[in-house]
């Protein structure tokens, strides 16, 4: 990145050396005795209370400076908002010397971090504010934040928002636009509440590997790096779920991941290279099962957040209220096309793709085209949907259907047009298993760089017997930008990953 400094940074080094010339060191130790945050203090100010708010101490980031000559009106910002702090010279300088007013309070700049000491008292105009007694400088800022202009309540009505700037320098972002907060502190809240959840069902949280030997659980593209001292290529995972199931086969019951996946494909506003998935398997279960309990936390989910089933997403609103629509898969691309597709072979379902204007290459087997014919229309679906009984060719970790020939029981749960979650009613038989697998393979030979790799350890698993299990694997940022109303992935991902930033010359 350039060096090059800008007039206002240049200023704010030569602040920097006049403040450490005066003695005042401008980074100091980091214990300061913070004993209120903004928010508390307006809450709790009274009358009747305000004895109790006679001897506070916080600190914050400096937002606006309003320079009366012997005293300044400044606005800090904590983490739980902004309070004023009234800041006289002669209470800060009561003696003759007035060197710290003149070296610290006068230059104060706009993104400063300063502690105050005193008391807390209401202004003229109303204001919860704090006569300061004392200031301390805690961090001189060199980089000037760009200014947001706030009306007197605080309110933002001229908000930075340029993605570019926001998703790149997110420490920024969260420091000027103070609702993108509240979005990461309810993704935090949204995963808290999975957790709660599923440990009162009584499933057990585990930790799986990230590298792995063979990248498998996922038809997708995987990020490759190599093992120095095994001198072998390893894989970022893209899935957990074989790892899950082989501890199943160990004699848990319930587990369950919140997994940091990744994958080497596009990004855009519903995808990122790196991302989260909670994946859960429980023995025993079938994909009935599982689309009851999904409904029973997704309403769990809603209601935590925000009080009701009810979620607005942009202009909609989305009902999360149990029990969802269901449809097969085969059903739905006929509701949207008007085909029956479900009796085609590949070259049928080749013709038809050409028909509606689907782009097709070689490479793609008979499950691949049926998916692309459903993701073309799968935005018709905004409220909560189970597609179900998926094709045998899409779905190589799926057991067979109890009742219908070539299908899986799997379904993928769509809510606003996106796929949030995908489970199965999960293949126990070995010798079904491999075949699965070595088609994948076959698929792999005809250039399909997302197939399957053999995974003959997972086999080997499966051949000591795993019990019937269902398993689900839930887009957690997905699901984040559904219950924050985000319409972008990266609004929930505190970093998501860029482009290379320019270098300036």
């Amino acid at each position: 990145m350039s060096q090059h400094l800008s007039e206002q940074e240049i200023i704010r080094r030569e602040k920097l050396t006049k403040l450490q010339a005066a003695g005042v060191n401008p980074y100091p130790a980091p214990l300061y005795p913070v004993s209120h945050y903004s928010a508390d203090i307006k809450a709790a100010y009274t009358e009747e209370t305000k004895e109790s708010l006679a001897n506070v101490c916080v600190a914050g980031r400096v937002m606006s400076i309003n320079d009366r000559g012997k005293v300044f009106f400044i606005k800090i910002q904590d983490s739980k908002g902004i309070i004023q702090l009234y800041v006289k010279r002669d209470d800060i300088c009561p003696d003759e010397d007035k060197t710290f007013w003149d070296a610290v309070i006068k230059p104060l700049d706009y993104g400063d971090i300063i502690g105050a000491a005193g008391y807390a008292f209401v202004t003229k105009t109303g204001e919860t504010s704090i006569h300061a007694q004392n200031v301390t400088m805690l961090a001189k800022s060199l980089k000037p934040l760009p200014v947001v202009k706030r009306d007197e309540e605080g309110h933002v009505f001229d908000a930075v928002t340029d993605p570019e700037f926001r998703y790149r320098q997110r420490y920024a972002d969260l420091i000027i636009n103070p609702g993108v907060k509240d979005a990461f502190i309810k993704r935090t809240k949204l995963i808290n509440t999975i957790r709660e959840f599923l440990n009162e069902q009584g499933a057990l949280e585990v930790d799986t590997p990230v590298l792995q030997a063979i990248p498998g659980g996922a038809a997708a593209r995987p990020f490759v790096t190599h093992h120095n001292t095994l001198d072998m290529p390893f894989y970022l995972r893209i899935a957990n779920e074989l790892y899950l199931k082989r501890l199943i086969v160990g004699g848990f019951d319930w587990v369950y991941e919140f997994s940091r996946n990744f994958r080497n494909e596009g990004m855009d506003r519903t995808h990122n290279p790196e991302f989260t998935v909670l994946e859960w398997y429980t023995a025993y279960k079938d994909y009935f099962w599982m689309m009851e309990i999904t409904e029973k936390l997704f309403e769990r989910i809603a209601i935590a957040l925000h009080g009701t089933t009810d979620v607005q997403f942009g202009e909609k609103t989305i009902s999360f209220k149990a029990p969802y629509r269901r449809i097969s898969i085969y059903d739905a691309i006929k509701e949207s096309t008007g085909i029956d597709v479900s009796e085609m072979d590949e070259d049928g379902l080749r013709t038809v793709c050409k028909q509606l204007h689907i782009a097709t290459d070689a490479t793609m087997g008979k499950g691949k085209l049926i998916d692309e014919l459903f993701s073309a229309k799968e935005d018709n679906y905004i409220q909560p949907t189970f597609v179900i009984d998926h094709p045998v060719e899409m779905s190589p970790l799926t057991k067979k259907h109890r009742s219908k020939a070539g299908l899986v029981e799997r379904f993928e749960l769509f809510v606003n047009g996106k796929e949030i979650a995908n489970a199965y009613s999960e293949l126990n038989d070995p010798i079904d298993q491999r075949e699965r697998f070595e088609e994948q393979s076959r698929l792999m030979e005809r250039g399909d760089d997302e197939a399957m790799f053999i995974d003959n350890d997972f086999l080997r698993a499966l051949e000591y017997g795993m019990p019937p299990t269902s398993g689900i694997g839930i887009g957690i940022d997905r699901l984040c930008m559904l219950m924050t109303n985000q319409p972008s992935i990266q609004d929930v991902l505190l970093f998501p990953q860029m482009r290379p930033e320019k270098v300036e010359e």
